[in-house]
């Protein structure tokens, strides 16, 4: 599918490409696009676009190139972060002085929200280049976004955890916690390897001297990418945060299913030890000896019953005085 965008006046405004042409847009978007489209922009821009295989490449070399005086980067762009398993995949950038093109095969939010907003607010966006920096921005906040939103999931599960000395519910209840936290570690994984192909892009733009070949930073768009880089390695830091977050919440989780399976082992030992005694005078009196006295008096029967029901309460009473149950 394509999508083209074209300036009016200091806003993006959405082509319609049945009236008007590829040649007029200022940021082309191709999502998932066929071999007739991908010709089509090729034939307008004269750019090689490159293939979803180009796309997977994680050689440096393949993420950041120049090529027929335009400027290729690719970066690992988060798709959703609302679904159970959010997808992530890469987002090539081919940037000529006087337009941009992506290219996807997923759908990124964060592409549409910079559309959304770059049409109902003024902003600088003259170049290919001016483009590029208002979606990585724009990837960047929402990227923050993620951040703050499993910042609070984890919170959550550490007050399901250790809502209580000894947490109760079904053992069903920690399996699902574990689940939780296997998806933060995940979707924690993913922000972080987005962040990092974002770092080094900025990075490279920001140390390409102008006289080089192709699309560079002028003196006006610098500092943006620079701050951009900043946040980008704050954002990392908060990243790395939560992955030690993470990992202490799967840790305590792992103890609290140890400490209740240390209570149900707890409970048949005391159970085998309070019904020890008595299992030893039902057994002695079980036996089939002909001299034993007590076979033979009125209370026989009535004392053994006591001495069992005895030697049960006093290892328990034991147990409650030591603090044991």
């Amino acid at each position: 599918m394509i999508t083209a965008y074209a300036t009016r006046g200091a806003r993006l405004e959405k082509l319609d490409l049945t009236d008007r042409h590829l040649s007029e847009a200022l940021w082309i978007d191709l999502e998932a696009p066929t071999t007739a489209e991908e010709d089509a922009v090729e034939a307008v821009l004269a750019l090689d676009i490159p293939t979803r295989e180009d796309m997977q490449e994680i050689e440096v070399s393949s993420r950041i190139y120049r090529e027929d005086g335009a400027l290729f980067l690719t970066a690992q762009v988060i798709a959703t972060a609302d679904a159970r398993e959010a997808e992530i995949g890469p987002v090539t950038f081919a940037v000529r002085p006087d337009r941009l093109v992506t290219v996807h095969y997923h759908h990124p939010r964060s592409l549409g929200y910079f559309a959304d907003w770059a049409a109902r607010h003024d902003t600088v966006l003259e170049s290919g280049l001016d483009a590029l920096m208002g979606l990585l921005e724009a990837i960047v906040d929402r990227l923050a976004d993620i951040l703050e939103a499993e910042a609070r999931q984890h919170e959550l599960l550490s007050k399901a955890i250790f809502a209580a000395h000894r947490p109760s519910g079904r053992a069903e209840t920690l399996g699902a916690v574990l689940q939780r936290i296997g998806r933060a570690e995940a979707m924690n994984g993913r922000v972080n390897e987005s962040l990092a192909t974002i770092l080094r892009i900025l990075t490279y733009l920001t140390a390409t001297p102008e006289t080089a070949d192709g699309p560079c930073l002028h003196a006006r768009q610098m500092p943006i990418a620079q701050a951009q880089l900043q946040d980008v390695r704050s954002l990392r830091e908060v990243a790395a945060a939560q992955a030690e977050k993470v990992r202490f919440l799967l840790d305590a989780t792992l103890g609290v299913i140890n400490i209740r399976q240390s209570d149900v082992i707890k409970i048949f030992s005391v159970v085998a030890f309070v019904f020890l005694p008595p299992t030893l005078i039902a057994s002695i009196y079980g036996m089939n000896f002909v001299h034993m006295p007590e076979l033979q008096w009125t209370w026989g029967y009535p004392m053994a019953l006591g001495l069992m029901v005895l030697s049960a309460l006093v290892p328990y009473a034991i147990f409650r005085w030591k603090k044991w149950l």
